[in-house]
C-alpha cells in the first residue's frame, strides 16, 4: 500500500500563554526546531482532506508504527494517507504496534511484530505501511491492542488473539505456542459471545454480552482478579492462566466495559461502580480495608461512572457528566492535575474540563489523552531522554505538541479549524486519533 505522508505541523495554539507568548513546554525545551523552505512547502492543513473521517498519528516512529511510510517521529499530527477515503472506523495504539479497523470490518496493522502482533503471515519483523491482518472475518467491529499482542471482535461476538503467548494472555490453552503470528479464535470461548476486550502488557480481560467478565494470561500483581492460589506445601502457585477464566468475585454484577494496565484492570458495572485489582498502589482506593487487590475492590470515592482506562501505574475515570479523574502514579505529569505528585485519592481533572466535558479518555504508558467539546487534549510525557534521542531527534511526541517535554496539565492539540475528534487511542510512546472534518 502506497503512502504519501502529509505531516500537520501548524503551532498549536495551546503551546502559547495568554498573553501571546510562547507558553511553559516550549521554554523548557532543549532546541527549537527551524523548519525549512522545503518544510515550509510540505505543510498541509488537515481542512485539505477530502473526506470527511480521517485518521492522525503521532510521536515515536520507531518500526513504522505510525503508519505513515517511513521511520519517522512526529511531534505533531500527521495524516495517514493510507486511509484517505475516510472508510476508517477505529484504531487501537499498542506497545510499538498500530492497529486499524475500517468501516467494512477489515482490519489492517503497522509497526514491530518482533511477536507476531501484527497478525501477518509473511513474517516480516515490522512494516511502516499498514497491511491487512491475514485470516480474520469481514466482519470485525471491534479491536484492542496491548504491548506485544491483539485482538478483534466479529459481529457475533467470536474473540480472534494473536501476538505474543508466553504467559497465555491469548487464551488459547497451556499448548498453545508462546508466539502465534496470525490471529486465531479462542475456542474456549465458543458459545459465549464478547462484547468487550482489554489487552495490557501481558494479561487480557474481556466483557460478555451478559455482562460477565472474564481474563487470563500473567496474573502476576493480581491483575487478573482471581486471587492467589496456592500449593499443597504452601507455596504460591503459577498465576498465569492460559484460557479465559470467570472472575467469580464479580458473579452476579452486570460490567458494562473494563480496561487494562501494565499491572492492573479496572472495570465498570451498569450501576457505574469502578472495581480495580492489580499492584499494591491502587489498595489504597479501595473500599475494603484487607491488603489483598488480587480480588475485584469496589471503589466509593467517585460518582456514577461510564468509562476507565488504565495506563502502567494510572487509572482514569469519566463520569456520566463528563468529568474526569484520575489517580496512582503522576510520574512525567501523566495525572493531569499540574504537578507530579502521586494521587491515592480521585482527584477531579480541571483546566480545560471545568468548561467543556470530557467523552473519551486513553491511557499510555505514562502519558494521556482525552476528547472534549470534539478536542483532543493531552498531558504527560512527552518523551525527553526516552529510548531513543540525539540531536534533533528524540523518542517521543507522542502529545503532538510541537516538542518531547513534559506537560503537567492537559493541552489541546490543534488539528486545524473544523475538525472533530471522534476516538484517541494512547500507545506506549505513540497516539492516534480519528477524527472527522466538518
Amino acid at each position: 500500500m502506497s503512502i504519501s505522508t502529509r505531516s500537520v505541523l501548524k503551532i498549536s495554539r495551546s503551546a502559547y500563554s495568554s498573553n501571546g507568548k510562547l507558553g511553559i513546554g516550549f521554554c523548557q525545551k532543549r532546541f527549537i526546531r527551524v523548519l525549512t523552505c522545503e518544510e515550509h512547502e510540505s505543510i498541509t492543513d488537515i481542512e485539505n482532506v477530502k473526506k470527511r473521517r480521517f485518521v492522525a498519528l503521532w510521536g515515536n516512529g520507531d518500526y513504522g508504527r505510525l503508519g505513515l511510510g517511513s521511520l519517522e517521529s512526529k511531534w505533531r499530527p500527521a495524516f495517514v494517507s493510507a486511509f484517505g477515503d475516510g472508510s476508517l472506523r477505529e484504531i487501537a495504539c499498542g506497545g510499538a504496534h498500530t492497529l486499524f479497523l475500517t468501516d467494512t470490518g477489515n482490519v489492517y496493522a503497522a509497526g514491530l511484530n518482533d511477536c507476531g502482533q501484527l497478525g501477518v503471515e509473511d513474517g516480516r519483523s515490522y512494516t511502516i505501511d499498514p497491511v491487512e491482518v491475514s485470516g480474520l472475518p469481514k466482519d470485525i467491529i471491534k479491536i484492542s491492542a496491548g504491548y506485544y499482542h491483539s485482538s478483534a471482535i466479529t459481529e457475533n461476538g467470536e474473540l480472534y488473539m494473536w501476538g505474543k503467548n508466553s504467559s497465555g494472555q491469548l487464551g488459547l490453552g497451556r499448548k498453545a505456542s508462546k508466539v502465534t503470528p496470525v490471529p486465531s479464535k479462542v475456542d474456549f470461548l465458543n458459545g459465549v459471545p464478547i462484547k468487550m476486550a482489554a489487552l495490557g502488557s501481558d494479561h487480557s480481560i474481556a466483557v460478555t454480552d451478559k455482562g460477565e467478565v472474564l481474563s487470563w494470561g500473567g496474573g502476576e500483581s493480581g491483575r487478573l482478579g482471581h486471587g492467589h492460589k496456592s500449593s499443597l506445601l504452601g507455596f504460591l502457585s503459577s498465576t498465569s492462566e492460559y484460557t479465559p477464566r470467570l472472575i467469580k468475585e464479580l458473579e452476579g454484577v452486570k460490567i458494562k466495559s473494563v480496561a487494562a494496565g501494565m499491572l492492573h484492570s479496572a472495570c465498570i458495572d451498569e450501576n457505574g461502580s469502578v472495581y480495580l485489582f492489580g499492584e499494591k498502589t491502587v489498595q489504597k482506593l479501595a473500599s475494603r480495608a484487607e491488603s489483598t487487590v488480587s480480588t475485584p475492590s469496589k471503589m466509593g470515592e467517585l460518582p456514577y461512572s461510564v468509562e476507565v482506562a488504565c495506563g502502567a501505574h494510572h487509572t482514569c475515570v469519566i463520569t456520566s457528566g463528563g468529568e474526569l479523574y484520575t489517580w496512582g502514579s503522576n510520574e512525567n505529569g501523566c495525572l493531569g492535575t499540574g504537578d507530579t505528585h502521586a494521587v491515592h485519592v480521585p482527584e477531579r481533572v480541571q483546566g480545560p474540563f471545568m468548561r467543556h466535558s470530557v467523552s473519551k479518555v486513553s491511557c499510555g504508558w505514562k502519558h494521556t489523552a482525552a476528547i472534549s467539546d470534539g478536542n483532543v487534549y493531552t498531558w504527560g510525557w512527552g518523551g525527553a531522554m526516552g529510548t531513543f534521542f540525539e540531536a534533533e531527534h528524540s523518542s517521543g511526541g507522542q502529545l503532538g505538541l510541537g516538542d518531547d517535554v513534559d506537560y503537567v496539565e492537559p493541552t489541546m492539540v490543534n488539528f486545524g479549524e473544523s475538525v472533530k475528534a471522534l476516538q484517541v487511542s494512547c500507545g506506549f510512546n505513540h497516539t492516534g486519533a480519528v477524527l472527522e472534518y466538518n
